[in-house]
């Protein structure tokens, strides 16, 4: 008998032929994060499961253990469990009333409980309501005192009959999606605000490992600004494990934007440069889509004639996950996961200082593409030497 950690997984589950990608992916992401913590861990495939422990120490700390994945994107579930290859019933009962013991000792008198049997082993002898019941059996015969309640106990007792036998009763809850890079990769485009770092995470969730890029524009923009955004990306590589931060250098293309085009069509051309810089990068990093934190309507430069305005710029697919959702749905999932307070933080963007105090909100993309082409002939080379002299933070 050894103790780890059952790592439940959810739309891996129902994936054909190729399900064994992605279960290669959440394992590299697991032991990426368990490494920092000993190299004597190891991953044990199950049938839609993992079982992670420690091949020096049958009794490893799984708080720890969970604390490191409790965040990897692909992870539905993670629960602190006893392992045995033992399946003899009479084994299998004194271990779920030693496990019941020694982990819900503090119960109240007259606590209700279940067990939850799973047998994936169709060849064990009994099925698993027989697990059930005499497993709940065993342990009310030494806890007379407890209840037995199968719709809503105050403990779960979990029995799982798989090549090996797994119990346990607490699980904490992961954040599901699909693991990092499962997708392919995209490019974010970050800004300091609340909403990109949401749209990037929740890109992650759906299996894109992101490379993000960030316009600074010194001296209109600060240090602190800069700071802020590096603090995002940390955020963001907490679900991954790895993020590339491309900060460009941008007042040079800025001024000249604002020195070429109409005040009132400046956030138009702004955006469309932006784009047209991610989209460069994304073909010279071998990803397929950029990432924005456009929510339709929300702002000028986000009505549906200026999406359509700018997104012409880009020749690679524009996802934008925030579109159907509004300011204060961005928010609950910005405090969730730990960005909001630094999106808060008073430092401007380069959107925000160079933003007209009434922005067109009806541009023709025609009208829009024409301009470009006859006032901003040295937009294309800007960009490049802008791309050139980026630097590059590994998060």
């Amino acid at each position: 008998m050894k103790k780890g950690l059952l790592v439940k997984y959810g739309e891996l589950a129902i994936r054909g032929k190729n399900r064994h990608l992605f279960e290669a992916q959440l394992i590299k992401a697991i032991r990426k994060n368990i490494d920092t913590i000993g190299s004597d861990f190891f991953i044990n495939k199950e049938q839609g499961r993992f079982f992670v422990f420690d091949k020096k120490n049958d009794f490893p700390d799984t708080d720890l253990l969970i604390e490191k994945t409790k965040d990897i994107l692909g992870i539905v579930g993670l629960s602190p469990c006893i392992v045995t290859d033992n399946s003899d019933f009479e084994n299998i009962k004194a271990l779920a009333l030693n496990f019941f013991n020694e982990n819900h000792a503090d119960r109240n008198i007259g606590a209700s409980f279940r067990v939850v049997t799973k047998r994936a082993d169709k060849k064990y002898p009994m099925n698993s309501n027989e697990i059930s019941a005499e497993v709940a059996g065993h342990i009310l015969d030494n806890h007379p005192d407890l209840k037995v309640n199968l719709k809503n106990p105050d403990i779960s007792l979990h029995v799982e009959i798989r090549n090996e036998n797994y119990i346990y009763s607490k699980t904490v809850k992961g954040l599901g999606g699909l693991p990092a890079g499962s997708s392919g990769k995209g490019v974010l485009l970050l800004s300091g605000g609340i909403d990109s770092p949401v749209a990037g995470f929740m890109m992650q969730k759906r299996g894109i490992s992101l490379e993000a890029v960030y316009f600074d524009s010194p001296p209109y923009t600060s240090i602190r600004a800069k700071e802020k955004v590096i603090d995002l990306a940390r955020e963001l590589m907490k679900f991954t494990g790895e993020l590339r931060l491309h900060v460009i250098p941008f007042t040079k293309t800025q001024l000249y934007i604002y020195e070429n085009v109409p005040a009132e069509k400046m956030t138009i051309f702004l955006k469309r440069a932006m784009l047209k810089t991610a989209d460069k990068i994304a073909h010279k990093i071998g990803a397929y889509a950029l990432v924005t934190g456009d929510s339709v309507g929300q702002v000028a430069s986000q009505t549906l004639r200026s999406i359509n305005a700018v997104e012409s710029a880009a020749t690679m697919p524009i996802l934008r996950p925030l579109a159907g959702l509004d300011k204060i749905e961005i928010i609950e999932i910005a405090k969730k996961i730990n960005t909001y307070d630094i999106s808060i933080r008073p430092f401007e963007d380069c959107c925000t200082i160079f933003v007209a105090k009434h922005p067109e909100t009806k541009p023709k993309t025609s009208v829009i593409e024409n301009m470009e082409e006859r006032r901003l002939k040295e937009l294309d080379n800007l960009i490049d030497e802008a791309i050139e002299q980026a630097e590059i933070i590994d998060i």
